[in-house]
């Protein structure tokens, strides 16, 4: 990891000497903890979902190329909007400076109440759980008591302990957040790297799991019902894939932002690619996949059928840490949303606070924690999180129209990074986005209803601390 000077995180101190973020993040930091934040336990459990509609070892190793690819269409445009504000808060401000502060809000609102706070909760409630399957003692069938009706497991209060772990330690300074973040990430990769590299130099697997046996019910549909086939792929690669603009929402803190904040997206993309499709690649040669498509915990099984089935809980653990990762990266980056929410004056306003000696939005990770923790014991996190997906790759897609307007409305800003293959590769993204987010509202209208009532119960309060902004400032 690279060192991490105190240094403000604008070039020139405020008047009245409030105290600023530390940009101590470098690439590698930023390009780790992307990587950090988009790999979490999807890459373990998703094959079944794309091994049944595209059962040819091509097709289904191509949609993870496929997935790269468009993600990157979209970075390109993030990266444009990076560069010109390289701001924490990242996503966040590009909404707010195309579509003003009522869609900002509510997309910070999105995160605050389900996104951003579900994911903190399921992840450290998932570590907990695999570490269960190492150490029995934590397992997830041990309830401890149960309340209002809920039944908290030792997995949940575990998961509790992480969050309060997590929060802590990003609460006493950005180099402490990014060694934690960095030393559990360097970690994920190793034990990946050698779960593919000794599954294919002493593991029991087949090439011949890598030819098509017979002709799969995909090569003989049309080219349309090919697409469709392809796309319902493409959903689990999506969420797969989801979390590289999290070093976004961090640029405060990135050192030479305009450089590395897009560099970084790319890169840490690419990297995510490399590692989705060498996982993928060690799952077929471990098994067929017909089998494939039948295993929801798919690393456990290719484990087993590569090593023996003692080798499940090794590979629980590797989920564990990749769980755990995940997490610190949602909680080092989460809390920098809210701080620019409030210091917009649309939140609460305890949370724009900076703290004095420690140089992170103190208030912001306690008022995150506090909330991830509510959501670990209600137990509702990944029903929540379900309804508000759709709306997270809206958001995606409304932010990628947003450089299209920026570049109309404010061409005065500099872009250092423009963005490739403009216009034509963001506009695949939006065309992409747009048929995905229709066609969830179409074939998932109960969820999609939810997840914009959940939106919108953010109206009311964007009204209040707005209405309460304005007479502050009046007052002053």
């Amino acid at each position: 990891m690279e060192p991490v000077p105190v240094v403000p995180a604008t070039d020139i101190q405020s008047s009245d000497s409030k105290p600023t973020l530390v940009r101590g993040l470098g690439l590698l930091d930023s390009v780790l903890l992307l990587v950090s934040g988009v790999i979490g336990s999807s890459i373990f459990l998703t094959a079944k979902d794309i091994a049944s509609p595209l059962p040819h070892p091509v097709l289904f190793l191509l949609v993870w190329v496929l997935g790269a690819l468009i993600s990157l269409c979209a970075c390109f445009a993030f990266a444009e909007l990076g560069s010109m504000f390289p701001d924490s808060g990242g996503q966040y401000i590009y909404l707010r400076e195309a579509y003003g502060d009522l869609i900002a809000f509510l997309y910070g609102w999105m995160l605050f109440a389900v996104a951003n706070g579900g994911t903190i909760a399921a992840l450290s409630v998932a570590s907990a759980a695999y570490l269960g399957q190492v150490f029995p003692v934590v397992s997830q069938e041990r309830i401890v008591f149960s309340l209002a009706g809920l039944a908290v497991s030792r997995a949940h209060l575990l998961g509790l302990v992480l969050i309060a772990v997590l929060t802590y330690v990003n609460v006493f300074g950005l180099r402490w957040g990014a060694l934690l973040q960095n030393v559990s990430t360097w970690t994920k990769f190793a034990a990946m790297s050698a779960f593919v590299v000794l599954g294919f130099a002493i593991g029991k697997g087949h090439w011949s799991n890598f030819q098509a046996h017979g002709t799969p019910p995909t090569l003989g549909l049309s080219p349309t019902a090919l697409i469709s086939a392809l796309g319902v792929g493409l959903i689990a690669v999506f969420w797969a894939y989801d979390g590289w603009v999290y070093i976004t929402w961090v640029a405060g803190e990135v050192k030479n932002p305009r450089r590395n904040v897009p560099l970084a997206m790319v890169l840490g993309v690419l990297a995510v690619g490399v590692i989705y499709v060498a996982m993928n690649v060690t799952y077929v040669y471990a098994l067929p996949l017909k089998e494939i498509a039948q295993h929801e915990t798919i690393a456990h099984a290719a484990a087993a059928a590569l090593f023996s089935p003692q080798a499940a809980g090794w590979l629980s653990l590797m989920i564990a840490v990749s769980c755990f990762s995940a997490a610190a990266t949602c909680t080092l980056s989460g809390a920098r949303v809210y701080m620019a929410m409030a210091q917009d004056g649309v939140f609460f306003r305890r949370m724009a606070v900076i703290h004095p000696k420690w140089r992170t939005p103190a208030f912001s990770l306690i008022g995150q924690g506090i909330w991830a923790a509510l959501l670990t014991v209600s137990g509702r996190y990944d029903q929540l999180y379900t309804y508000v997906i759709y709306g997270m790759v809206l958001s995606y897609t409304l932010t990628v129209i947003g450089m299209f307007l920026l570049r109309w409305k404010r061409p005065e800003i500099p872009r250092p990074y423009r963005c490739t293959g403009y216009p034509w590769l963001p506009a695949i993204y939006v065309l992409i986005g747009t048929a995905w987010t229709l066609n969830t509202i179409i074939t998932r209208p109960w969820e999609a209803f939810w997840g914009t009532t959940i939106v919108l119960i953010g109206v009311p309060g964007y009204l209040y601390w707005k209405r309460s902004s304005t007479k502050a400032a009046a007052v002053e």
